[in-house]
């Protein structure tokens, strides 16, 4: 995987924690499962986010990322906003679907104040994050599966943020297990392109249920 330095430094910009999308404000269900006994230990959080990358971002998220881009390499807009509203259409809860849609409009305004030619496509429901994404790499010239490396690596790394917060597991602790679970990283991005255009989706039962019980929990620090 070959990336040239300055799109290995966009790359850098895209994925940092400190890139005002609002990301941080998010659990995805964790909160819940934690409140809920489901998650209560290192090796639990292991399982619960090693099952989302591999059967979540692996099905869906990265796969409709690579065709995100490539519609968007070709000018395609009519195959960008149908895929655009496949992301929204496997959103299984209201808070999931609320989440994608305000990180995406973020996310666009973001890109046009960056003059990021592309930022200002309208969509029928609204840009999902995953569309911005790919038009931020596909202009800043990254490589599609470098792309995919840090949306991974920006998601996992949210989550472990989000367990230092609320189980809490300790910094150390998190830190190994961001380590260990990056390693699978090359794996499910490799998977996710094999994935044919009639078998991209996902459904988690768990996670699903986790952010349909969060959208009622009486006290929380996270959105979803």
């Amino acid at each position: 995987m070959n990336i040239s330095h300055p799109a290995l430094l966009k790359l850098l910009q895209l994925v940092s924690p400190a890139l005002p999308v609002g990301a941080y404000a998010y659990s995805q269900g964790q909160e819940y499962a934690v409140e809920a006994a489901w998650v209560t230990s290192i090796d639990a959080l292991e399982k619960w986010l090693s099952g989302i990358m591999h059967c979540g971002l692996g099905r869906l998220e990265l796969p409709a990322l690579q065709r995100c881009y490539q519609a968007w390499q070709h000018g395609d807009h009519p195959q960008l906003r149908y895929w655009n509203d496949l992301i929204f259409a496997n959103r299984e809860t209201h808070e999931l679907l609320l989440e994608d849609q305000q990180l995406g409009l973020a996310l666009a305004r973001l890109l046009k104040a960056l003059q990021i030619p592309g930022a200002e496509l309208t969509f029928p429901s609204g840009p999902s994050f995953i569309s911005m994404f790919a038009l931020a790499g596909q202009q800043w010239q990254i490589p599609l599966t470098a792309l995919s490396y840090g949306f991974t690596w920006s998601w996992l790394e949210n989550q472990i943020a989000v367990a230092t917060k609320t189980i809490p597991v300790g910094q150390t602790r998190a830190q190994c297990l961001l380590l260990k679970l990056a390693e699978c990283i090359p794996d499910v991005v490799a998977g996710a392109q094999l994935v044919p255009d009639d078998e991209l989706g996902a459904s988690l039962p768990g996670l699903a249920l986790a952010s349909a019980q969060h959208e009622q929990q009486y006290s929380r620090l996270f959105r979803s």
